[in-house]
């Protein structure tokens, strides 16, 4: 028996990404049928938003009521969950179970998958706020979909209803894939703490320094949405002004512990968007040396400090 082209849908865990997706399929005519969590009252409340919807008792009746069930928890809880879950034979290839992780693949839910679900992956390339905001913003971004063809076109019709394109992705490359949206993400908010931390020297408090430093990353992200990446960048690299990077490396040496490792590492990567130029600055090479040097030195005394 295949999949129903309008599913029942449950949820397995009420946070901000099951809230944001439970309401987005509800608004798009998607029956959300069940919802359970660790916190009954997180379950009650997200219940309560949605037109159908009842907060039940544990993940088994999540399964019991829905035809697609979303397992909406962290990692290291999805194959416990999985594997506890039973599914009547009956309803063989009539509901699937789907994990919402990046990074785990979908091989961890075989136990469902034996008993005659079909398995499959639904990760929001999203940093979810929590707060009814995410509705709206989520749309545009990407949704990476792992299932066969059959559950991978309906999650796909899945991700379209929340205004979201799709990837598709294999298992074996979840980690790199996951990993390296960091940068995109918790990584771009560590690179504005390091200014943060670095202006807080120079007296400006993290309210000063976010209301001046979140207007630039606005506009960093703006500029390589029209622009693309290499024509994007700005600064002493995109302008081939070796000097002024020189003196920059210096001053982040003289800061200590490991802020001009990470300061030349960023320059590295920055020194290869600009030679990817159609006319690369001419100082590419000594702003490569510099960089060289400074990082060998950073990383020495990394080495004598350990």
């Amino acid at each position: 028996m295949p999949l129903p082209t309008t599913p029942r849908l449950g949820f397995i865990g009420a946070g901000r990404l099951a809230r944001c997706l439970a309401a987005g399929f509800a608004r798009a005519g998607y029956a959300v049928e069940a919802v359970t969590s660790r916190s009954s009252n997180a379950s009650a409340q997200l219940a309560a938003a949605l037109p159908s919807c009842r907060a039940v008792a544990d993940a088994q009746a999540v399964v019991e009521q829905s035809d697609v069930i979303f397992l909406a928890v962290p990692d290291d809880s999805i194959g416990t969950i999985a594997n506890s879950l039973e599914f009547a034979t009956d309803r063989k290839g009539s509901v699937a179970l789907v994990h919402c992780s990046g990074a785990t693949g979908v091989d961890v839910l075989a136990g469902a998958h034996a008993q005659g679900a079909a398995i499959g992956g639904f990760h929001p390339l999203y940093l979810f706020s929590g707060d009814e905001a995410d509705l709206e913003r989520i749309a545009g971004c990407s949704i990476t979909v792992e299932a066969d063809p059959e559950l991978g076109a309906l999650l796909g019709a899945l991700a379209h209803a929340l205004g979201c394109e799709v990837l598709t992705l294999a298992g074996a490359q979840r980690m790199l894939y996951h990993g390296a949206a960091h940068y995109a993400a918790s990584f771009a908010l560590a690179g504005l703490a390091e200014a943060v931390d670095i202006w807080r020297t120079l007296g400006f408090d993290e309210a000063q320094s976010l209301r001046a430093l979140l207007p630039m990353l606005a506009g960093t992200v703006q500029a390589a949405h029209a622009k693309g990446l290499v024509d994007a960048l700005a600064g002493p690299v995109s302008r081939g002004d070796a000097g002024l990077l020189e003196r920059q490396l210096g001053s982040f040496e003289a800061l200590g512990a490991d802020h001009a490792m990470l300061y030349a590492l960023l320059t590295r990567r920055a020194l290869s968007l600009a030679s990817r130029r159609e006319h690369p600055p001419p100082s590419m090479e000594v702003m490569s040396e510099a960089t060289r040097a400074t990082l060998a030195r950073a990383l020495a005394r990394s080495a004598s400090a350990t």
